[in-house]
């Protein structure tokens, strides 16, 4: 009876075992799968899982009315960067269109020479109407020409996005 009950008690265990190490085979590979993209983090620690395109974000940004928000994620290529202090940065959504994205709390900031990388994105999605000033003031930022920034005369419906959390591909 005792060789009965110490069998099934080492059978339970190698079977538990074997449970256990499937699944750190299959964490394993979803590990290396993540590791094959190098990031830069920024802001909060987040991950590019669940992120959508940046296409599915501008038809999501079409959706939204001034006051809606929406907690999201997504993949883009960054179209400019604040050149003073990387308080900002403007994201390309396709078909000339792109979100102007601010840190939440400045609490982080983007690399100057980061034009033209990649990013992953997770915050809040809002449509805002940008002023004259709060314009001409980013056109400052970019660093562009005093001729260009009194070309600035009207406000702006704007796709905006307050991340709080950013990755850039190395």
């Amino acid at each position: 009876m005792k060789r009965l009950l110490v069998f099934a008690i080492v059978l339970s265990i190698a079977i538990v075992a074997c449970k256990v190490e499937k699944k750190n085979e299959t964490s394993d590979v979803n590990n290396s799968e993540e590791q094959k993209i190098e990031y830069v983090s920024f802001g909060d620690e987040i991950t590019d899982v669940d992120a959508i395109s940046a296409e599915e974000m501008r038809t999501k940004f079409k959706n939204l009315k001034k006051g809606d928000t929406l907690n999201i994620k997504f993949t883009s290529t960054i179209n400019e960067v604040c050149k003073k202090k990387g308080c900002w940065m403007k994201l390309d959504l396709g078909e000339e269109q792109e979100s102007m994205v601010r840190f939440k709390e400045y609490g982080f900031f983007m690399p100057l020479n980061a034009d033209n990388k990649e990013v992953v994105v997770n915050g809040k999605a809002f449509v805002t109407e940008i002023s004259v000033e709060e314009l001409q003031h980013y056109a400052k930022d970019a660093g562009k020409s005093e001729e260009e920034i009194a070309k600035i005369t009207e406000p702006k419906y704007t796709y905006a996005f307050e991340a709080d959390g950013v990755l850039m591909k190395k």
